[in-house]
């Protein structure tokens, strides 16, 4: 099995370092489904979730709506108590493709990472309104 990338490589010829992802996630509302067809409430609300993950400010800058709505649709297949094999085992693999799992983002070069500013600026707020009572 290959190994995994490392984040830091000491190579040369390293063009870039991992993709810094935003622990809060994506911001604002989710693209339009793209795909023909009638959506399913279950799929409009994995499509809405799976948006908000850091993972989908990724998907974003890629253009992987379709992709991502299809791995949608085949999600919700395949948390059906009765669904086959072939639904799961697609599913796992679109998870990896998509970085929903943690050696996918170690594979892809993603990284989760919160965001010192604001999180200073939550904790500065939190004092101010001690103080303030």
């Amino acid at each position: 099995m290959p190994q995994a990338p490392k984040f830091e490589p000491a190579r040369r010829n390293a063009r870039s370092g991992p993709v810094k992802l935003p622990a809060e996630g994506r911001e604002g509302d989710p693209p339009a489904w793209p795909l023909a067809g009638r959506v399913t409430a279950a799929e409009r609300a994995a499509w809405a979730d799976l948006w908000h993950t850091p993972q989908a400010v990724a998907w974003e800058k890629l253009g992987w709506t379709r992709t991502v709505a299809r791995y949608c649709r085949l999600m919700v297949q395949a948390e059906k108590p009765n669904a086959n094999a072939i639904a799961l085992a697609e599913a796992r693999q679109f998870e990896d493709r998509l970085g929903l799992t943690p050696k996918a983002m170690r594979l892809l070069l993603w990284e989760i990472v919160a965001d010192e500013v604001a999180e200073q600026r939550a904790a500065t707020d939190v004092r101010a309104r001690i103080k303030a009572v």
